[in-house]
């Protein structure tokens, strides 16, 4: 009995543990359009998310019309990706005249706001100790 209680409690410390480790974030975008200019890759909390500086920034350059970034070390908890195709490598986001971006875009999760610009709620996952990979699918 001994023996069970024991490996039942080394089992629930190595899950409790793994919670509490950071990991890593991989980000995959394989349909951009041309290999111009450099991707832009920000992890947000919801603080964050679309409102301030991302506490996570990343470029990339392009090859063959994908690139890929992989951010090290995130502790846990609930983040968002926004992926900018910066073509002219102004660092930033485009627009025109009538706020529409010029550039493509996308958000973890592949959720794009039809309406205005990327949500939190769209964007959010969680990080818990396990390394994740994203697919992003950009848009404009």
């Amino acid at each position: 009995m001994t023996t069970v209680i024991l490996f039942f409690s080394l089992l629930m410390f190595q899950q409790t543990t793994h919670l509490n480790e950071a990991t890593s974030i991989t980000v995959v975008v394989e349909n951009l359009q041309s290999s111009e200019g450099t991707l832009i890759v920000s992890l947000s909390s919801e603080e964050t998310f679309m409102k301030a500086k991302p506490e996570y920034t990343l470029t990339s350059k392009i090859s063959n019309g994908k690139a890929t970034v992989t951010f090290e070390n995130i502790g846990p908890g609930f983040y968002g990706i926004t992926v900018v195709h910066d073509e002219n490598d102004n660092s930033r986001m485009d627009f025109d005249s009538s706020g529409m971006p010029t550039e493509n875009y996308g958000i973890s999760n592949n959720k794009i706001n039809p309406y205005g610009p990327p949500v939190w709620s769209d964007a959010k996952f969680e990080v818990n100790g396990q390394p994740l990979e994203f697919n992003i699918k950009l848009t404009r």
